[in-house]
């Protein structure tokens, strides 16, 4: 109990470490003298006149903040990279700076409120545990969600693409005409290759930054697809109507196997939460009779080795339910 506590306690004294350095970086990064010779030598690069500024403007890179300071920072950070794309692949309008500051808030969140509420020791460790996966799982929701809807527009995107290029338009002209006349997500995706290609970016650069951006299997299919025609020829327009069917058979098998597995998957969420959804309420109903789980060494050792199997349970059922399609 004292070991736990003192955890407790040093995991709240280095979370306001990192706040109060976060809010330290932040003022430098805004208002210290280097952000401010940052903004001088900006203002003095877009007044040289034309060329520079449209230097400027093509450059379609994504900061990783506001604060330049903080922005170079954060850049030396390599995890920062893989936030970054991932934010990217979501659709997310949040810089990484802000993600990583909106994580801050959860976690110290997730410190204070057992603290004030009184919580037990197991609730507070579940409160702090979700708080520190509740920004990344949201992301990766957002990003899956996301994804899964690309997914689903593409074979009207390659039946889209087939039509234009019989109609004979040219295939960054295709690129523009996706963009315009189809729904989003894809036709965001579409419209930004098209201006990376109108800004000067090679057409096989500009469809590999594509098939990085959105990382689907069936996506990559026709990006390479593509890339083929343009080096060995072929009729690209017959090509992509057969990539279109390829799409679609596959989307209506994967839509069976998800109904045939269903019941799996929603046995899997049952036996997952049933122990945590109990402990909470016993915690609340009855402290006295549970409290023997952490307050006694026997019970403290069942408890731990409860998660652990209700852990390998839940991934085993997730493993056999999981079939890729």
């Amino acid at each position: 109990m004292d070991m736990i506590f003192s955890s407790f306690v040093l995991l709240l004294f280095a979370a306001s470490i990192l706040a109060f350095e976060g809010a330290w970086l932040w003022w430098s990064g805004t208002h210290g003298g280097g952000a401010r010779r940052i903004t001088k030598r900006l203002h003095l690069m877009a007044g040289r006149g034309d060329g520079g500024a449209d230097r400027l403007s093509i450059l379609k890179q994504r900061r990783y903040s506001a604060s330049p300071a903080l922005d170079h920072a954060l850049r030396r950070l390599p995890q920062t990279a893989l936030i970054e794309r991932l934010l990217l692949q979501a659709g997310a309008r949040w810089t990484v700076a802000q993600f990583l500051a909106g994580s801050g808030v959860a976690l110290v969140a997730g410190l204070l409120l057992p603290l004030f509420a009184h919580m037990p020791v197991v609730p507070s460790l579940g409160v702090l545990a979700g708080a520190l996966l509740l920004p990344s799982g949201l992301l990766l929701r957002v990003r899956g969600a996301r994804l899964h809807k690309l997914e689903e527009q593409l074979p009207e995107a390659a039946d889209f693409l087939g039509r234009a290029l019989r109609a004979g338009h040219s295939f960054a002209n295709v690129l523009q005409m996706v963009g315009d006349e189809l729904p989003d997500p894809i036709a965001a995706e579409f419209k930004f290759t098209y201006e990376e290609i109108n800004y000067g970016v090679p057409m096989n650069e500009a469809l590999h930054n594509l098939a990085a951006r959105v990382p689907l299997t069936d996506l990559r299919y026709l990006v390479i697809a593509v890339l083929i025609q343009r080096e060995s020829g072929g009729n690209l327009a017959e090509i992509l109507d057969n990539i279109s069917r390829l799409i679609r058979a596959r989307l209506k098998l994967l839509g069976q196997v998800r109904v045939m597995s269903a019941e799996g998957r929603m046995s899997a969420w049952v036996l997952g939460l049933m122990p945590i959804v109990i402990l909470m309420v016993m915690s609340v109903a009855s402290p006295k009779y549970i409290s023997v789980l952490w307050t006694d060494p026997t019970g403290l050792r069942m408890l731990w080795y409860g998660a652990v199997a209700s852990v390998v349970g839940v991934v085993w059922m997730r493993r056999v339910v999981r079939i890729r399609v």
